[in-house]
């Protein structure tokens, strides 16, 4: 249920005091929380490989806080305390020091995770001393590294040997993941299939729940019949429709029965969301993420004038590779023509950032239901939008003829 692709949250906001207390929050970039975090858990005067791990396993478990919306789905305003019964050591106002704030502006952007899982990892730790847990010892790493381990051995030795560093996740405004209209019958797309791929987990835990086959990205029946049984099981009123209230019960549930937000979690799958990295793309190449590869670049198209547009065949050809190679040289990547991890996070993020900035716009697409219920009984072909709002300014799927009318329009 959290957002698909992890990022860096050009902000954070930290609530001074336990979760439940009377009081303030703030809200400071998240290059200066890691900083003050890290000058107030560690010591300046501890081997360079040891303030590493120690700043890395900071980043990452701000971040399982912010990606898994921990605090937000239970109806706070604030991503992290700066308790250290429940997160990690906030001091506002004070100063930090030189060597830690140089580390933290080389690595702010990187995090830790377990191999094939998403989510960063809740990176738990202690002070190995007055204080013990499952996670990583500060007294210990800098044990470690006086041995000679580097930052990436230290880590192993008390995370496992299946972690890995994520170098340069994508910076960006922090947004929550609730897509701003609710859900409800008609609607498709990713959200819809996040909705789908998370009621079903919950109902291992939950049987009453029916569970939803297949997760297809199409609110269906089955969809709304799970939506339902979930609203009455938690107290919600039962209507079927994703509201906000419901989606934030949603990811509180999905992250309760994953464990997300735990240092060994079941992790979140990366093929169980459907935008996602799958391996390098070039001409020749079939299938799914092809056309989720010419999805994003038609949607960039209307926008940045330098990339053609593509149609959505699932076929990757000389059109496609022309749209890519123009997406490359426009954002500065080598422009190869093949789709790297590299090239599809750059189009995830651009792709990313107009979905939330314009898609979002109600002035521009004002929520219609009347687009919603029409919408099931179009074609495949027809079902090729932006985004299920409203047919005001975006191209329908199909040519328009003389005599074309609206989907569900009656003459006269």
């Amino acid at each position: 249920m959290p957002a698909v692709i992890p990022y860096i949250p050009e902000q954070i906001t930290v609530h001074l005091g336990p979760p439940g207390s009377n009081a303030p929050n703030v809200t400071v970039p998240f290059k200066d929380y890691v900083k003050n975090v890290a000058s107030s858990e560690i010591y300046p005067t501890w081997d360079e490989s040891a303030l590493r791990a120690n700043i890395l396993a900071i980043i990452s478990f701000a971040l399982n806080r912010v990606y898994t919306e921990f605090y937000r789905s239970q109806g706070y305003d604030f991503e992290i305390t700066n308790s250290t019964a429940y997160d990690q050591a906030f001091v506002n106002g004070r100063s930090t020091f030189e060597n830690v704030d140089a580390i933290v502006d080389d690595i702010f952007n990187n995090y830790i995770r377990r191999q094939g899982f998403l989510e960063p990892l809740a990176a738990k730790f202690c002070n190995g001393t007055t204080v013990t847990c499952e996670g990583l010892s500060q007294w210990g790493s800098q044990s470690l590294a006086q041995q000679g381990y580097n930052s990436v051995e230290i880590l192993k030795a008390y995370y496992g040997d299946d972690i890995e560093i994520v170098d340069n996740a994508p910076i960006r405004g922090l947004v929550q993941s609730y897509p701003g209209t609710p859900l409800r019958v008609g609607s498709q797309g990713p959200y819809v299939v996040q909705i789908q791929a998370a009621l079903n987990r919950i109902a291992q835990n939950y049987p009453a729940i029916p569970k939803i086959s297949p997760v297809d990205g199409l609110f269906g029946p089955q969809t709304e019949a799970s939506v339902r049984r979930f609203q009455e099981i938690f107290g919600l009123t039962p209507d079927g429709i994703v509201g906000k209230a419901t989606w934030y019960e949603i990811v509180r549930l999905y992250v309760g029965v994953t464990s997300l937000a735990e240092l060994y979690s079941q992790g979140q799958q990366f093929y169980n969301l459907s935008w996602n990295y799958a391996g390098a793309l070039q001409q020749g190449a079939s299938g799914t993420y092809v056309r989720q590869l010419q999805y994003m670049l038609l949607v960039l198209s209307d926008f940045i004038s330098a990339i053609p547009p593509v149609q959505t065949d699932g076929i990757y050809g000389p059109a496609t590779r022309s749209a890519v190679l123009a997406a490359q040289g426009y954002f500065g990547l080598p422009q190869t023509g093949t789709v790297d991890a590299q090239t599809w996070l750059e189009l995830e993020s651009q792709f990313n950032a107009v979905r939330d900035t314009v898609f979002r716009d109600q002035e521009r697409f004002p929520y219609s239901g009347e687009a919603v219920q029409t919408a099931a009984v179009q074609t495949a072909d027809q079902q090729e939008r932006y985004e299920l709002t409203t047919t005001l300014t975006q191209f329908p799927g199909f040519d328009l003829h003389m005599g074309a009318r609206d989907p569900g329009r009656k003459e006269g």
